[in-house]
């Protein structure tokens, strides 16, 4: 199923003149654009303290500057924003292959295929948002079924998911505006009592058609996927890509394995000239219908294998629909970096020291899992024992770094410890028994206390932080590894943090 991010920079030509030009004024005192209209100067944009202040795009300049005689008018540069909107369009690749500037002030993202890379559209565009947020540029943005839905959330609606199915009812409450209409022909809509798109809804399609044209109800259909929107996707002359056309539209997925086969055997040549390989790749599928089915594999090192590289191609196909037939194919390496060849060995005929490449089992497991879901465990300088590991990337290089021998530690690690009620026979001894689970465990060996104190240059709270540790053993043979949150004296509560001994 098709899901469109529609990303609204609604003060671009500003913020890029501000990212551009620090020298401007702050961002609490107005800026503005200026092109000639006829034989008036006129105003193109404005900034947030402009807005603020009463101006809009379309009054002039004589009139802004009445009101703020401060004003800064900076000439409007359309060419230089639908320029520098295009290099934004390609860093959003980092979220898809699929990408469209939408001049003046936004960008389509096809993320259906993609979102998974992200642990969900929810989380995508959070992450794209704060992103674009950081650097000083307004953004909003909102995820639908098609453009013409995620175009209309992210400048009239509420929600930044629109779930499959529901562009209906999202949009029934917006204006007419949102349907990407020319301002004549809202006006018209709008002296006829037409001012939300349920009410077109609601009226003949013959009348609207003869009265107002066409676009009214193209833009509708658009809107909730009746019309198939298609978006050509942007694609960077310097980025290694291969493309396949087929003269029958293919539909089979032994046929999509065979094509995927042959892209990969055309690319890897080039990745091999360039001396780089791939660590991210886009495979697009243009349906007859001009609809474009994208999937996305990430690798944990740069690969220019072609039988890894399709295999991994090849368990996102699921994810395709082909419809009535995909008539074009396009691979391309979107993240590439530089591979210099290396001699590897399997573990089986490993000495000790050599190399062991397990990249391309980290690669399966992660298109598999997810990539967040394959990583590596790395100790920490911290008493604390959920303080004492941090995770990392799969093939991240060892840090030199390892855990105390002298202080062994449990195999798994509960976060947060469960509370239990234990019993000792004497202050700062180990318990006896304990019950866990509605489970009396009847302790026969056992080692501490082990004191540890908090970190107390991490904040004021942990200074009286106390902890007694004990390994123990249970009459099943069981070990776990109890605390306690304070000396006996004090009165600490009793809780289970590991289970096992490493």
């Amino acid at each position: 199923m098709r899901r469109v991010v529609s990303l609204f920079l609604p003060r671009w030509p500003t913020d890029r003149l501000r990212r551009k030009n620090p020298s401007l004024p702050t961002r609490d005192r107005p800026l503005v654009t200026a092109t000639m209209e006829k034989q008036r100067r006129v105003i193109a944009s404005v900034d947030g303290a402009a807005a603020r202040a009463g101006l809009a795009p379309g009054m002039t300049v004589t009139h802004a500057q009445s009101l703020i005689p401060d004003l800064t008018v900076v000439d409007a540069a359309p060419e230089e924003d639908a320029a520098a909107l295009r290099k934004v369009a390609i860093w959003c690749m980092r979220y898809s292959p699929l990408v469209v500037p939408d001049p003046p002030d936004g960008i389509f993202i096809d993320v259906a295929g993609a979102a998974h890379l992200f642990q969900g559209e929810e989380a995508l565009i959070q992450d794209l948002l704060s992103r674009i947020q950081a650097q000083d540029i307004a953004a909003k943005a909102a995820l639908a079924d098609t453009p013409g839905c995620a175009w209309a959330m992210a400048r009239f609606g509420n929600s930044l998911v629109v779930s499959p199915g529901r562009a209906s009812e999202a949009m029934a409450s917006l204006p007419v505006a949102s349907l990407r209409l020319h301002a004549k022909t809202i006006e018209a809509l709008h002296e006829v009592g037409i001012e939300r798109v349920a009410h077109i809804a609601s009226k003949p399609r013959a009348g609207l058609q003869l009265r107002f044209g066409g676009d009214v109800l193209l833009r509708f259909d658009q809107a909730l996927g009746s019309i198939i929107e298609p978006l050509s996707s942007l694609l960077p002359e310097e980025v290694p890509s291969k493309l396949l056309r087929f003269v029958d539209p293919l539909a089979d997925p032994d046929d999509l394995k065979r094509v995927i086969a042959k892209l990969c055997a055309m690319l890897c040549p080039e990745l091999e000239h360039r001396g780089v390989g791939a660590r991210r790749l886009d495979l697009v599928f243009l349906r007859v219908d001009n609809i474009a089915q994208a999937v996305r594999v990430a690798l944990a090192r740069p690969y220019r294998e072609p039988k890894h590289l399709a295999r991994l191609l090849e368990e996102r196909l699921v994810l395709v629909d082909p419809g009535f037939g995909i008539e074009q194919a396009t691979l391309t390496a979107s993240w590439i970096e530089a591979l210099s060849e290396r001699q590897t060995i399997g573990r089986h005929l490993a000495t000790d020291g050599s190399d062991v490449d397990v990249g391309q089992l980290v690669d399966t497991l992660g298109v598999r899992l997810g990539s967040k879901a394959v990583f590596r465990l790395a100790p920490v300088e911290s008493d604390l024992p959920e303080r004492s590991v941090k995770r990392l990337p799969a093939l991240h290089p060892p840090q030199g770094q390892d855990w105390p021998k002298t202080l062994p530690r449990p195999a798994r690690l509960f976060s947060p410890p469960e509370r239990v009620v234990a019993i000792a026979a004497l202050p700062d001894h180990p318990p006896r028994l304990f019950v866990w689970q509605n489970r009396q465990h009847r302790i026969t060996r056992a080692d501490g206390p082990e004191r540890i104190h908090g970190e107390w240059w991490r904040s004021d709270a942990e200074t009286e932080l106390v902890r007694d540790y004990y390994r123990v053993e249970t009459a099943d043979g069981a070990r776990y590894w109890l605390c306690r949150d304070g000396p006996a004296g004090t009165g600490g509560q009793w809780w289970l943090h590991g289970l096992g001994e490493a």
